[in-house]
């Protein structure tokens, strides 16, 4: 009886350590997921931002493009125009509201 406790005991003080050592693992793991995370969140921030740079400067470019009068872009400057159209006349509609 006494030698079973003692087994026990032994087999619970082993399973104790196991788990004690995979917990230290997983800690170290997670650390180390934490900070590749952090990182990999920095790399698409940067991206993300270099990507809008790039697809405002190909949108600059087709408005250079209309304007120095290439044919594929024709439309592109016509809904330009009218856009800023629009503005200028909302722009004036405020003005003559607020009595200016």
């Amino acid at each position: 009886m006494l030698q079973d406790l003692e087994n026990n005991f032994s087999e619970l003080e082993k399973k104790i350590l196991l788990l004690q050592k995979n917990y230290k693992n997983l800690t170290e793991k997670f650390s180390e997921l934490s900070i590749e995370h952090e990182d990999l969140k920095k790399k698409y921030d940067e991206e993300r931002k270099k990507n809008q740079v790039l697809a405002e400067e190909q949108k600059n470019i087709k408005l250079y493009s209309a304007i120095s009068g290439n044919p594929e872009h024709n439309r592109l400057m016509k809904n330009h125009i009218n856009r800023l159209v629009k503005e200028i006349d909302f722009c004036i509609a405020q003005l003559q509201n607020s009595g200016l």
